[in-house]
């Protein structure tokens, strides 16, 4: 590497941390601006509707306005603002324009319609829940030749709660809602009112557990989508007036000024775990600004168990203290809090560790929520548990540490044909393949076959440009180029490719010195994405930094 090139790199790194700086709140957190989402607004402004149409008419009207905006030139809709037309959201938009304004949307609905069958219709959307989601909404909206056979969801299972924990996880709230909303869609025979009536109380108990879990505010999970399913339901139904009238006064207040809702209303701690660890790779550490980020993650800390998915106090939300811990975020924040001075005296730290290793499976990985859990979209994850793993050791704990042993052991096991590994919740493959690589070359298994070929892969994957995307030869992007170089590092190996990977993202700083993201966040996985600004400048960081480390 020459000279030249290692003062770009540590000019890039330093204009870049200060971009990223420029983000931080007073208390410690980083901000991001996301875009509008059009599930988020067109669930909100159907629940609303249902709530009470007079009283919402003003938001309703408002959103629905900004969907006609937003709809595209072929008549479908992305999932946020800017992206390309996709089955899902176009399916929801659709119904949400014919329930609400059928008169006014006419023409949009017409070409949403249109746009849906050119998709393939609901028949195209891969996962069956997000499936019978669209359904249900457009038979609400009397749309019955796009939304084809709607079944009935079973509510029984609430009744058990292991089980349901298992199956739908962190979908039970929406579940629930859905639920209740197809009361008078599909009428039930004499003994399924019978279960039903069982069913029903225990489903609304295990709503008014999150509603009070969250303080009374009505946010689920701060995500105006699961939110307005819930309302729909209990609108529908007419059940737990209180929660409905909060979580409509929530939808109210989280309403963006140009009438739309986002995907999620509240990513602070996943902003704030990913720039924390951006910027102590970047050589910020010590930086006195990020004193106030270690109070505010040490003050985010859970200190009550979330029951709903029998999660114990003592990890991280991705929004406030009284969010869902969750483990993907608790990783990162932990890798975080390991990196600041007084790691070796913080009890925030070393409770958290503690929590960490006790929500890994019994088969070795780590899920989202649910330990051992049988939803896809919750684990286990190959990513998840290395992000897991890398906690731990960056943390202090040695590779033969049993909770890093087992997980790497399974990782070792759940390699695709191709080499690649999976990422539930960020676009496949390089970057679930480059995260497990850095875990287990970090573990001792850098030379196992499993690592090498899942190397070759990243290798052979890379574009000419130096930039790598997901794989299948279209654009890079800045977050896959980071993780795909952060994960040659780890192995010690494709010194050529790193090289071109760094001096690509070096070339792609803009003039504020920050990166332009990327929609590789997974909300709906394979069929609704969306960027996160923040956590592209911190791997961005993160990656140049380990760089400039490695070279000196």
């Amino acid at each position: 590497m020459t000279a030249g090139s290692q003062v770009d790199v540590a000019k890039a790194v330093e204009r870049g941390a200060e971009a990223l700086l420029a983000r931080q709140r007073p208390d410690g957190a980083f901000t991001d601006d996301p875009p509008a989402s059009v599930l988020g607004t067109a669930g909100t402004i159907t629940a609303l509707h249902a709530a009470d149409p007079v009283a919402h008419a003003d938001l309703v009207a408002g959103g629905a306005a900004w969907l006609r905006d937003r709809q595209h030139g072929d008549g479908g809709w992305g999932g946020v603002d800017g992206a390309p037309t996709e089955a899902v959201p176009t399916a929801i938009a659709t119904a949400a324009l014919r329930i609400v304004s059928p008169e006014r949307s006419a023409t949009a609905v017409t070409a949403g319609r249109a746009a849906l069958a050119a998709l393939g219709g609901v028949d195209a959307v891969t996962d069956r829940a997000v499936a019978l989601m669209c359904r249900q909404f457009l038979t609400l909206a009397g749309l019955t030749a796009e939304a084809g056979p709607l079944r009935r969801l079973p509510l029984e299972i609430v009744l058990a709660d292991k089980l349901r924990r298992r199956l739908i996880s962190f979908r039970t709230a929406p579940f629930v809602g859905l639920a209740l909303a197809q009361d008078d869609l599909l009428p039930a025979g004499p003994v399924r009112r019978f279960t039903l009536r069982l069913a029903r109380p225990a489903a609304l108990r295990l709503v008014r557990a999150v509603y009070e879990h969250e303080g009374r505010t009505g946010a689920l999970s701060e995500d105006p989508w699961p939110a307005a399913l819930v309302l729909l339901g209990l609108a529908r139904s007419g059940e737990a007036p209180d929660i409905a009238a909060a979580i409509a006064g929530w939808l109210r207040a989280a309403v963006r000024p140009e009438g739309a809702w986002d995907a999620v209303a509240n990513l602070d701690l996943t902003r704030t775990g990913y720039a924390t660890t951006g910027l102590v790779a970047a050589g910020y550490a010590d930086d006195p600004r990020l004193r106030a980020t270690r109070d505010f993650l040490h003050a985010a800390r859970t200190t009550e168990p979330f029951t709903v998915l029998d999660v114990p106090a003592g990890g991280w939300s991705f929004s406030t203290r009284r969010g869902w811990p969750v483990t993907l975020e608790s990783a990162e924040i932990l890798s975080a809090l390991a990196g600041l001075p007084g790691a070796a005296e913080d009890d925030r730290l070393r409770g958290g560790l503690e929590w960490l290793t006790g929500r890994q499976d019994t088969r070795g990985s780590w899920s989202l929520w649910v330990r051992d859990t049988k939803l896809a979209n919750d684990g286990p994850c190959p990513a998840i548990t290395s992000q897991a793993v890398q906690a731990l050791l960056d943390a202090g704990r040695p590779a033969d540490d049993p909770a890093v042993a087992s997980a790497a052991a399974w990782l070792l096991t759940s390699q695709n044909p191709d080499g690649t590994f999976e990422n539930l919740w960020y676009r496949d493959h390089t970057s679930g393949t480059a995260v497990v690589v850095a875990a287990l070359a970090r573990a001792g298994h850098g030379g196992h076959e499993v690592v090498r070929k899942a190397v070759a892969w990243l290798l052979r994957t890379q574009l000419p440009d130096g930039s790598w995307g997901p794989g299948d030869g279209t654009e890079g992007s800045v977050e896959e180029t980071s993780w795909a170089v952060q994960a040659l590092l780890a192995a010690g190996t494709g010194a050529d490719a790193v090289e071109r990977g760094a001096a690509w993202l070096v070339a792609a700083a803009g003039p504020d010195g920050g990166w332009e993201p990327t929609r590789v966040c997974n909300y709906i996985r394979h069929h609704v994405r969306y960027a996160n600004g923040v956590i592209t400048q911190a791997v961005a960081l993160k990656a140049l930094g380990e760089y400039r480390a490695a070279v000196r």
